[in-house]
């Protein structure tokens, strides 16, 4: 299938795409400091800078887009299929894949240098943060970072 707008189109297109300051990102941080939590951007010393680091709980929360990061998609299968919010484009199917496959791997490997150094980790995707699901996906959030907090504090 031909791609409807030019090359050098879908390039500024991709190229326009930031990784940091996204809008599901601003509506998470928003929403944290809003709620008294206190939290670092990017921590350059972590593995994989994440998005929102909460050094008093010990906890990195990642924020992911659903089509950068393959929400959903099952890359073990003999040919991957698209997902509700991640669709494999149709023009140079190879080379997504494999761009979205190393993503992936990467993910589960800064996950696990997080866990193995001690580091709580949340991952909330992009499709999470939608209108529909927002308030929901907040709330838990909120939850989970309580638990943790009390889980910390019965340890003194």
């Amino acid at each position: 299938m031909a791609d409807r707008i030019t090359p050098e189109q879908r390039h500024l297109n991709m190229a326009a795409i930031h990784c940091r300051d996204t809008k599901p990102e601003m509506i998470v941080r928003r929403f944290l400091w809003s709620n008294g939590y206190r939290y670092r951007l990017n921590h350059p010393r972590l593995p994989g800078k994440p998005d929102i680091v909460l050094r008093s709980y010990r906890t990195c929360i990642f924020i992911n887009g659903c089509f950068w990061h393959g929400h959903n998609v099952d890359f073990k299968a003999h040919t991957p299929e698209s997902s509700d919010c991640c669709k494999i484009p149709k023009t140079n199917t190879e080379f997504w894949i494999a761009k979205i496959k190393r993503n992936q791997e990467r993910d589960d490997d800064v996950l696990l240098k997080l866990k193995q150094m001690g580091w709580n980790t949340i991952v909330l995707w992009e499709c999470q943060l939608k209108p529909s699901f927002r308030e929901l996906t907040l709330r838990k959030l909120d939850y989970i970072l309580c638990k943790l907090y009390l889980n910390k504090r019965s340890e003194w």
